[in-house]
């Protein structure tokens, strides 16, 4: 435990979190800042530098280990969505509804690339898978997410047209990525020598969008409706889904005979959720809707706490003997 250090991405959430209660009128639409035109770009770039690390090589060899990556993304984009759909008849209000919609939204979002990776690597797990399914995880989510949110949003009595979402991953998303990936033969290695400093960038633009999002939702006053024991329920709930699709993966890699290595892979990359992927996506999907920093909420719940277990985990399988 002693090694175990608070994530400074998560402060950064928290710091710019409070920077929008305090000064939310940078965040409103009405703002002479472009922070939609700055998002908008960095989202593009984000996913550009994305293409551009993605090896053919490693992406080619990844293929081999089959059972290993039906299972992460059937975790992924499966078993998630349904546990979450379980909980759909405990609605009771308009602001359950909310709460349970920015909760399927989590369950529908692909796994994370970056720290899927470093933790794998710290405990002694399959590496090259590690980054075989949290790559194709992201872009197998360009094309699930929005039909998974398309069943419900629409429910909710939120604008949501398929043609204009789809449109937007296409432009902002999909052909940066696949301009990254025909460029990574020319710059591929140069990506990779900055990385460090391109993770600078793709937090600093997350923590922009973060910061719009929660600026227009107190300007509007909408977390008023959600109580402190709503706020409890949904930190338990976040919780409880993370362990139980943890010992799920962890019981099916058991019956299906994996080693040490692929278990471990499994584990951390299935129970993983993107906040790269679920501020973009929220942008994009959501829009302007005066609820989205709800939206938010349990995904970023969910980061605070899937680092914090998986940290702990990963430390003490690194310390074993194999």
């Amino acid at each position: 435990m002693k090694n175990i250090k608070i994530d400074k991405f998560v402060l950064s959430i928290i710091g710019v979190i409070i920077l929008a209660y305090f000064f939310p009128q940078w965040g409103v639409s009405d703002s002479k800042i472009p922070i939609d035109t700055i998002s908008t770009v960095g989202i593009s770039l984000i996913f550009f530098f994305y293409g551009l690390k993605l090896s053919p090589e490693k992406l080619k060899a990844g293929l081999k280990n089959w059972k290993l990556h039906v299972l992460v993304q059937s975790a992924t984009f499966l078993i998630f969505p349904m546990l979450v759909l379980g909980l759909r008849p405990l609605i009771q209000n308009e602001t359950h509804e909310t709460i349970w919609l920015a909760f399927f939204f989590l369950a529908a979002l692909p796994s994370t690339v970056s720290s899927s990776v470093v933790m794998v690597s710290m405990a002694k797990g399959n590496i090259p898978a590690a980054i075989f399914n949290a790559s194709i995880s992201g872009i197998i989510g360009i094309a699930l997410t929005p039909l998974w949110m398309g069943l419900f949003v629409n429910e909710a009595q939120t604008y949501f047209d398929f043609t204009t979402i789809y449109i937007k991953l296409i432009v902002q998303i999909i052909l940066p990525v696949v301009l990254g990936f025909l460029l990574q033969r020319f710059f591929g290695a140069f990506v990779q020598k900055h990385s460090a400093k391109l993770t600078i960038f793709d937090k600093s633009i997350i923590l922009l969008i973060i910061y719009k999002s929660f600026a227009e939702s107190f300007t509007k006053n909408i977390f008023s409706s959600v109580s402190l024991l709503d706020l409890l329920l949904l930190f338990i709930a976040v919780l409880a889904l993370f362990l139980l699709v943890f010992v799920v993966i962890g019981f099916l890699t058991r019956k299906l005979n994996f080693n040490k290595e692929d278990q471990i892979t499994a584990q951390f990359c299935g129970t993983k959720k993107s906040l790269v992927h679920g501020t973009v996506f929220s942008k994009i999907i959501f829009g302007n809707m005066a609820t989205i920093g709800i939206v938010l909420l349990p995904l970023m719940l969910f980061h605070a706490s899937q680092i914090l277990i998986i940290s702990i985990v990963a430390t003490r399988l690194s310390k074993r003997n194999d």
